[in-house]
């Protein structure tokens, strides 16, 4: 099977005026299926949010490539959309407006872009709050908002920046099923970043496991438990054990960085 998003000996230095340049990322080698939903988990400043700019188009890497369909990325394209840690949504436009905001900067006609946003409003839950504006929404609402606008301008691929990080935690379990939900339905190929190990193992096909910086690839890691998930599935052993086996491979590294901190 020919992979859909190829990352190919992918490097970031980052020059700093005055001061040492810093590694970010070292010769990064990823390969992921259409359809597939993988993670990327590590200490902080592993460089898994510059890898996911990187393929983005936001960032472009000091060596190394990026290829989507085999087409090397230089830009930002219509094939991949980003969903932030913060939502980003316009607090003067309604919840439809916001969705379909991405269909009328192409140009889209207003009647055929907020058609194809009801579809992704309803997909995310949101029905019954298409005219409501960001401030009258919560937390985990308007994050499912900044995914159906991410969604309507059907990317092929869909970034995902740590989106429920701002959620409390209860928040954060129901939005992580509600995002399977969403993925099943959508089909989309999903890469996720990640603190969150459970969140990972429980929404992932593969976990990869980052170093400490400079970030590379320590350990990729299948995630071999059935579809469809439900959050009961925390408490079943073997994904206990798959979350355990991770935790032990980056356990080292979180705590140095917490003293360097």
């Amino acid at each position: 099977m020919t992979a859909l998003l190829r990352v190919e000996g992918v490097s970031k230095l980052f020059d700093r005026k005055g001061k040492p340049s810093v590694e970010a990322l070292r010769d990064i080698n990823l390969s992921i299926n259409e359809g597939e939903f993988v993670s990327i988990v590590g200490a902080s400043g592993s460089g898994k949010s510059t890898l996911l700019r990187i393929i983005d188009g936001l960032l472009a890497p000091t060596k190394g490539e990026v290829l989507v369909d085999g087409q090397r990325v230089t830009r930002p394209g219509r094939d991949r959309a980003m969903v932030f840690q913060q939502d980003s949504l316009l607090p003067w436009k309604s919840v439809i407006e916001n969705v379909a905001y991405g269909l009328t900067l192409a140009g889209r006609p207003w009647a055929e872009a907020s058609a194809v946003a009801q579809r992704f409003v309803t997909m995310t839950g949101l029905a019954g709050f298409e005219s409501h504006y960001p401030h009258q929404l919560s937390g985990g609402m308007r994050q499912r908002v900044n995914v159906a606008r991410a969604l309507a301008v059907d990317p092929r691929i869909l970034l995902l920046d740590e989106p429920f990080a701002a959620l409390d935690a209860q928040t954060r379990e129901i939005m992580q099923s509600e995002l399977l939900s969403i993925w099943r339905e959508s089909r989309k190929t999903v890469l996720l970043i990640t603190h969150q190990i459970d969140e990972a193992v429980f929404l992932s096909d593969r976990v990869i496991v980052f170093s400490a910086r400079p970030g590379s690839v320590r350990q990729e890691v299948k995630v071999d438990l059935p579809r469809p998930r439900e959050l009961t599935l925390k408490r079943d052993p073997r994904f206990v054990r798959l979350v355990d086996d991770i935790w032990q491979l980056i356990e080292a590294e979180v705590r140095q960085g917490l003293k360097a901190g």
